[in-house]
């Protein structure tokens, strides 16, 4: 395949997200086909499109990837975005571990009941001001430069602002006490593929609802698939 990358997943956040992220800020268009019913999800499956059963699923250079962590790499890579040299990576992939073990625990929420939803919510705001946001409020501070790694922009900083935003549509307050973070929110915001992609009418998704669930559910028909997307 030639041309625009394809990305096949449903319409709206889930793993997909950061891979909307990652191409917009790399300045890449992409083309998307959202799974809407069982059937496209099992059209998938008979063409031996989804190596691992299931999605995202992205068309890029010729390949049809899955696995989220690899299409993200891929991209990176593929973009200077993943550092110039092996220690710039190793430093770039743990910073992004730990985002996406928090982002993890954003993107159940919307699977929740309204108690487990009050109980992940506390969750998911005690680790990020507890655990995560204090990792990166002091490594920006101890090398004082601009970005995570390698003073230029990499995977790792469009990551935590994902991560960041994420958090913060959760709960607004929680920036107050990082003002390293506050400024890096601001920078990273500002750079132009970015900030075109936080623009309204972009192809960046809003807080998943109740029919993306519904959506979810209906195409994948079990839970612990859902649990995966």
């Amino acid at each position: 395949m030639t041309g625009k990358p394809k990305l096949y997943y449903f319409d709206g956040r889930g793993k997909m997200e950061p891979i909307r992220w990652l191409l917009a800020a790399a300045g890449v268009e992409f083309e998307e086909e959202f799974l809407e019913t069982r059937e496209q999800y099992e059209k998938l499956l008979q063409d031996g499109d989804l190596l691992f059963q299931q999605v995202p699923m992205v068309e890029i250079d010729g390949m049809k990837m899955v696995q989220t962590r690899a299409i993200l790499r891929y991209i990176a890579a593929k973009h200077n975005l993943y550092g110039k040299d092996l220690k710039e990576q190793a430093l770039i992939d743990m910073y992004v571990e730990g985002t996406t073990d928090l982002m993890g625990l954003i993107l159940i929420y919307p699977f929740l009941s309204p108690e487990d939803k009050k109980k992940q919510l506390a969750t998911f705001t005690e680790k990020a001001t507890k655990r995560y946001f204090p990792v990166y409020e002091k490594v920006l501070n101890d090398h004082g430069q601009d970005f995570l790694v390698g003073n230029q922009l990499s995977w790792a900083d469009i990551h935590l602002l994902e991560a960041i935003l994420m958090v913060e549509e959760k709960a607004s307050d929680v920036l107050p006490e990082f003002p390293q973070l506050q400024a890096f929110k601001a920078r990273i915001s500002n750079i132009p593929t970015i900030k075109k992609f936080l623009e309204p009418g972009s192809q960046r998704k809003p807080v998943s609802d109740d029919k993306y669930v519904e959506t979810v559910r209906r195409v994948l028909q079990a839970y612990h698939d859902v649990k995966a997307t």
